[in-house]
């Protein structure tokens, strides 16, 4: 299966602080033949409404989250916001979930982090059913739900678990239906991911997983002066723990190290190489000057072929 290559947007595509903001990164990723435009749930916009509205407005291109945390939102609350974009848009929504990291959960929403991976298995045990089924009746030790939703005439969309350590990836093959990555390297993808989630669902007896890898890309001439500009604007990502342990197993100082960056042929070499390795998809977050992003978003853009 080739490679569908989409685009991050959002504070992933470098904008889109407004919905019609996000409107129009959609569809100029439409225009452009992107298979997919992807967005996060950081601090800024929602993205499930975000998306609602843009899905609306411009037909054909799938809609991902790249990812919505799982404490904030009780599993009821998001499977209805959920199949409710599902409706608005025509069933092309990519549902991308995650743990987030203990200094947000904590510090911010004022949640406990203690046991993520009970709490995720947990989640899923509600939320799945309740896309699938419309009900459930789930009593764990941290959630619980018992009811019902009726929003008709839709899909469940696929989950898609950000996963990375060994447990949350053999919930991502086992359960839901792949993993969404951000700062993980090619070797990474290689020996770690792709083996360890594909095990998981045929273990289960699930189809072969999605394994969609999001990473910077900067089409340029100036590559040092690329990667010095990636460190600095992404320096968080190699203080959190979990982006942290998938660094130090690529053998990378830091974020920088695992940019796409070069010329046209360098990072269009680069994105094929994860096709072949076992990823199904590549979300493109463009960086660098504003010259060098419209570069990388033409140059991104020209992979996805005919």
């Amino acid at each position: 299966m080739a490679l569908r290559i989409g685009i991050g947007i959002g504070e992933l595509g470098g904008g889109g602080g407004t919905v019609p903001g996000v409107v129009e990164q959609v569809r100029e990723a439409a225009r452009l033949g992107f298979a997919s435009a992807w967005m996060p749930q950081i601090f800024g916009l929602d993205a499930l409404t975000a998306l609602a509205v843009a899905g609306a407005e411009v037909p054909g291109i799938e809609l991902g989250t790249a990812v919505i945390p799982t404490y904030p939102r009780h599993p009821m609350t998001l499977a209805a916001q959920a199949l409710t974009t599902q409706s608005a848009i025509g069933n092309r929504l990519v549902l991308g979930i995650g743990l987030s990291h203990q200094v947000v959960i904590e510090s911010m929403f004022g949640y406990s982090f203690d046991k993520p991976g009970r709490h995720m298995s947990e989640y899923l045990s509600i939320l799945l059913p309740l896309l699938h089924e419309r009900a459930v009746q789930c009593s764990g030790e941290t959630l619980k739900a018992a009811g019902s939703i009726t929003i008709n005439g839709v899909t469940a969309p696929p989950v898609l678990l950000a996963a990375l350590a060994p447990r949350m990836l053999k919930m991502a093959g086992a359960l839901a239906d792949g993993t969404i990555t951000w700062m993980t390297g090619p070797a990474t993808v290689a020996d770690h991911i792709v083996p360890s989630i594909t095990k998981a669902a045929a273990e289960a007896g699930r189809p072969q997983p999605r394994v969609a890898v999001g990473l910077p890309v900067c089409v340029t001439a100036d590559v040092d002066a690329a990667r010095q500009r990636a460190a600095k604007a992404f320096q968080i990502y190699g203080q959190l723990p979990s982006y942290r342990a998938m660094l130090d197993r690529e053998g990378a100082e830091g974020p920088a190290d695992v940019a796409i960056v070069g010329d046209e042929d360098s990072v269009a070499a680069q994105i094929a190489h994860l096709g072949q390795i076992g990823a199904t998809d590549f979300m493109a977050a463009p960086f660098g000057s504003q010259e060098e992003r419209d570069r990388t978003t033409t140059a991104v853009a020209a992979l996805t072929g005919p």
